[in-house]
């Protein structure tokens, strides 16, 4: 039987909604979507890369009190509010994973995210 697990980080702002931070199931680990928040759960408005860079932070702490490393990481959905930002966050993107390291990605617009924010970021990582 395969083992299944919710996670729930000290340290990641909770989410105003009824969701796990992350659930693991067996050797995959399903992160919710994170946005620009700080403490209590408050938005913290930025650029689109600002933003980006906050909820990446969220994703990674997530992903490592799972026990998972950035480079299991090996899927992000980037949602955003307007796509021209989207060349911001790639820049971004570029830093935080390296070639031979870069997750798939799937990339849209929202017609609205929560708070007003800018860029939403969820991920699923994996081990072998």
């Amino acid at each position: 039987m395969t083992k299944r697990y919710i996670v729930e980080v000290d340290g990641v702002p909770p989410s105003p909604s009824p969701i796990s931070n992350a659930v693991v199931v067996g050797n995959q680990c399903w992160i919710s979507g994170q946005l620009s928040v700080g403490e209590g759960g408050v938005y913290v408005p930025g650029t689109a890369r600002e933003e980006a860079e906050r909820a990446f932070a969220h994703v990674f702490r997530i992903a490592e009190a799972a026990g998972f490393k950035r480079s299991d990481i090996v899927y992000v959905d980037l949602a955003f509010i307007d796509l021209a930002d989207v060349k911001e966050v790639n820049a971004l993107y570029g830093e935080l994973f390296p070639a031979g390291q870069r997750p798939a990605r799937t990339i849209y617009q929202a017609a609205k995210l929560p708070f007003g924010g800018k860029v939403k970021v969820q991920a699923i990582a994996a081990r072998a």
